[in-house]
């Protein structure tokens, strides 16, 4: 076993808790993109109420297997994946799951912020109204400020809703974004690289969020930054060449790493 030799900041719970039940489960999946494969034979169960964070070089496969999670791998030409993923103890890549509603169940935070170009209001309300969660301008306004609440941006933009999101900060577009896929109700959130494009401030606003949505939600972040995954995952993934090499608590993962290659990964000795 190998001991890390800088520090590491973890967060209030870097550990899993038995309680929590498994929502994902992931099943000795591999995928390939055309002849590239692109993830070999991994299998990962992700918690309720837990955050998962996926970690490793680039190219190693973490973005991919989050887009098997919600299927939207599906729309890239020349792809198959091999093995299973269940959530909820169902196939997702079952003959009579519809993806579209598959896709529900899920909120995407993107690398980079993409509000929609027009009111803060209207990015917030407009997947909600066609999903059928809201049907009334009551309705409406008090999702609007529920969810701005949750994310910590009433009081900063509730004289504003009629402006363009694309007019706010980056870490503001950030937080409307997440407010955005929130207000659809979904029971899962992936978000990949989340953080990359915010200053160190807004990155705190965001990983404040992440721990509060943690007790409603199973999340799961793909990231380049070691300390946020240390900060705000209970367990992390150590991804290389498109096998997982490394799974467990974050203080295990973080403190005393198994292999080699997350060794030298955590400690910045390359990646």
């Amino acid at each position: 076993m190998y001991g890390v030799d800088n520090h590491i900041h973890l967060g209030p719970i870097p550990n899993h808790s038995l309680d929590h039940p498994i929502k994902i489960c992931v099943e000795d999946v591999s995928f390939w993109y055309g002849e590239k494969q692109a993830l070999k034979n991994v299998s990962i169960d992700l918690y309720r109420n837990e955050v998962t964070a996926f970690i490793g070089p680039s190219g190693c496969g973490k973005s991919t297997l989050l887009r098997c999670l919600n299927r939207t791998n599906d729309v890239i030409p020349d792809v198959r994946m091999e093995g299973c993923i269940l959530l909820d103890a169902e196939n997702i890549n079952a003959p009579n799951v519809d993806p579209p509603v598959l896709r529900r169940r899920f909120g995407w935070i993107a690398q980079k912020p993409n509000p929609f170009p027009w009111s803060i209001r209207f990015n917030i309300t407009y997947g909600a109204r066609i999903q059928g969660v809201i049907n009334s301008r009551r309705e409406a306004d008090e999702l609007v400020e529920r969810m701005l609440r949750t994310v910590g941006m009433w009081d900063e933009v509730k004289d504003r809703l009629h402006e363009s999101g694309t007019d706010l900060s980056g870490g503001q577009q950030q937080r409307l974004c997440i407010a955005r896929a929130l207000a659809t109700e979904p029971e899962v959130i992936l978000m990949d690289e989340p953080c990359s494009a915010l200053d160190p401030v807004a990155t705190a606003n965001v990983e404040n969020i992440i721990d509060q949505l943690r007790e409603r939600y199973t999340i799961v972040i793909v990231t380049h930054n070691m300390q946020q995954a240390a900060r705000v995952a209970q367990r992390t993934a150590f991804f290389h060449l498109g096998r997982l090499l490394e799974l467990g608590d974050t203080e295990q993962v973080f403190v005393k790493p198994k292999t080699e290659q997350c060794q030298d990964f955590v400690t910045g000795r390359y990646g």
